[in-house]
């Protein structure tokens, strides 16, 4: 599988390669990166053949932004695929009044929630300054889920629905952008988000995995009738996809469970018998599915670039899927990579 071969998305008609640019870590997520090594990444995916970026307002109070757009600036416009997300506006404000958690020295904005209409115009004109692109290709209203908001996601919900929606449906239908949708964590917001709206794609992180197959419940089936595109983001669950089953595997941002990390031994166990790498198994396993053209693991470094480029390559068999879904380690409707 090449990572930087390109599919179409039906609807809008972007292309992107295999392998996207997940830009999160790059807004400093966890620990810093510095503008040197930042600039590196990027330019090392673009020389890679790597052309589809995804950030956001949040990914480091901007910083992720700041950064796809000085490092991505100067180069041909039409030639990449760039997706950022509104639902966040940032405000100046002093650093030592702000909480940055997760992030690490992010640019001096605070955040706030703004899903309505008029907050979703606001985002876009802002992400564009802080880029300095031309345009945008994809907006995708943020985090209306029971991750972010629990109690309170179904008033968020409909908030979203009732503003931000309406706001994106507007820009797409004036060329302002190409393809509008929502970037959540749970298959089941994404499912309800396209029965509500005219949604050309959707960016769903960690819910459709070597692990996890529930969005073959409906979800999936449905993007595939009315040719909606799905990002796949969090191919790994955070983690124990890329280490395997070893101490201190993180498994949806905390440490996993025995019972997903026996599972995992046993997926392991069937990547040994075969010879396949376990990340080249996870990076490949999601785009079998035909409406899933792209997936977007983030990294840290030119190493772990390199490690994913040459992981995607990778030759899988197709008696390696017969043999998990025959030990049912995956489902058995799974689509899986030709």
């Amino acid at each position: 599988m090449d990572p930087v071969a390109k599919r179409k998305w039906p609807r809008s008609g972007l292309e992107t390669t295999l392998m996207g640019f997940g830009a999160a870590p790059i807004g400093n997520i966890f620990r810093p990166i510095s503008e040197e090594d930042s600039a590196a990444l990027i330019k090392a995916a673009w020389d890679a053949g790597v052309r589809y970026f995804d950030t956001a307002p949040m990914y480091g109070h901007g910083l992720s932004e700041a950064r796809c757009g000085q490092a991505l600036r100067w180069y041909p416009r039409d030639q990449f695929v760039l997706s950022t997300k509104v639902g966040r506006l940032l405000k100046p404000r002093k650093r030592a009044e702000i909480n940055f958690t997760p992030w690490v020295d992010g640019l001096p904005f605070d955040m706030r929630f703004d899903y309505s209409y008029d907050g979703v115009m606001r985002s876009i004109e802002d992400s564009l300054q802080r880029m300095a692109l031309e345009h945008i290709d994809i907006a995708l209203i943020h985090d209306i889920d029971l991750f972010t908001h629990g109690d309170g996601q179904p008033q968020v919900f409909e908030a979203a629905m009732n503003g931000a929606a309406k706001a994106l449906l507007k820009l797409r239908d004036e060329g302002v952008v190409k393809a509008v949708g929502v970037g959540v964590n749970e298959w089941q917001v994404a499912h309800e988000a396209i029965r509500r709206s005219d949604f050309d794609c959707l960016l769903l992180a960690g819910r459709y995995t070597l692990l996890e197959q529930d969005a073959l419940d409906g979800f999936l089936p449905l993007c595939e009738e009315r040719q909606v595109s799905v990002v796949l983001g969090g191919g790994y669950n955070s983690g124990i996809l890329a280490t395997g089953a070893v101490p201190g595997a993180k498994y949806n941002y905390a440490p996993a469970p025995e019972a997903i990390l026996e599972r995992v031994r046993k997926i392991e166990q069937v990547c040994r018998d075969f010879s396949v790498p376990l990340k080249a198994a996870s990076l490949q396993f999601v785009l079998g599915h035909p409406a899933i053209p792209t997936n977007i693991p983030g990294v840290r470094s030119v190493a772990q670039l390199e490690d994913n480029l040459q992981t995607f390559r990778a030759d899988i068999p197709a008696e390696f899927w017969a043999e998990l879904k025959r030990r049912g380690l995956i489902r058995e409707d799974s689509p899986t990579p030709r």
